[in-house]
């Protein structure tokens, strides 16, 4: 790899990484598949097909069936972030690039899957924490409001169970659940006549999986911010009524002159330079019955 300047891409392998150790921070990445997603964004339909099929004899008539379809459009935004190294960053070795940018791909990745989950559960601007434009349209928060449990931390799994019945008694399936920290301790510590009923939850452990589900423990599930709920637990079809997906490409900028970050410091003035990496990330709800919420309070 050439000495980097302003204006290159990642390499598409380093943007592989990225999105790699995004699944591993992110609880919808992780419990979901991504596809790619243009930059234009893309309609997805969403089909529902009501009665049964039918059985027609010689000279019978073919009776109609009830269909429905709601286009849903998926389009990314776009995630960025940077941070201040020192100039050396642009005076140095490829070796010594390579080094800082290292540290930067890890740090970039945990921020971009953070951002996603606050964004896509909570419809919160993730650097402000104020309620974003799409909360109502394209967030957890904002969609899933009928199958909504309340949290109990002494009977964390009855609320489980009570969440994935409304999902299933709308014919919906269950691939995943994501859990907060409290609700994972608090699975950790059901006990039924002294026993330990979920050993895996206990001393902080995030199991990958919870009875034939996938499973994630993030604390971005309680984020405080704009008119967020305190979400405990989601559970639902996070393999067909979710979608999400980034576009292939990362620009880096290596801005050298100002104040990009409105820190008061001149860049120039303190010998640094700002590194800035934007992703494109779209998702989209397609289902919203398909999912259950368990919250600390309903509003």
């Amino acid at each position: 790899m050439a000495v980097l300047r302003s204006g290159d891409l990642f390499p598409a392998v380093t943007v592989n990484e990225i999105f790699s150790k995004v699944k591993g921070h992110s609880a919808l990445a992780k419990l979901s598949n991504q596809t790619p997603i243009p930059f234009a964004g893309e309609t997805t339909y969403v089909f529902n097909l009501d009665g049964n099929a039918q059985i027609v004899g010689e000279g019978g008539r073919k009776e109609a069936g009830g269909a429905t379809f709601e286009p849903k459009i998926v389009k990314p935004l776009k995630f960025v972030y940077q941070a201040r190294v020192t100039d050396e960053f642009v005076k140095t070795s490829e070796e010594k690039q390579l080094q800082y940018l290292r540290s930067f791909i890890d740090g970039y990745a945990t921020k971009i899957a953070e951002a996603f989950d606050i964004a896509a559960i909570h419809g919160l601007e993730p650097k402000s924490l104020t309620d974003a434009s799409f909360k109502a349209t394209n967030s957890f928060d904002g969609l899933v409001t009928g199958n909504v449990i309340t949290y109990d931390a002494a009977t964390i799994d009855d609320n489980i169970d009570a969440a994935i019945a409304t999902v299933v008694s709308d014919g919906g399936d269950v691939t995943g659940v994501a859990l907060s920290p409290l609700a994972s301790a608090a699975l950790g510590k059901v006990k039924v006549n002294g026993v330990v009923q979920y050993p895996e939850f206990r001393f902080g452990q995030n199991p990958n999986a919870f009875y034939g589900m996938q499973s994630d423990v993030n604390k971005t599930l309680v984020v405080a911010g704009g008119t967020a709920e305190l979400d405990h637990a989601i559970v639902g079809d996070f393999d067909k009524a979710f979608k999400w997906g980034y576009t292939e490409n990362i620009p880096l900028e290596i801005i050298e002159f100002g104040d990009p970050d409105g820190t008061g410091r001149d860049l120039k003035a303190y010998n640094e330079v700002c590194l800035r990496a934007e992703a494109f990330i779209g998702w989209g709800i397609l289902v919203p019955e398909n999912f259950a919420r368990i919250v600390e309070t309903v509003i």
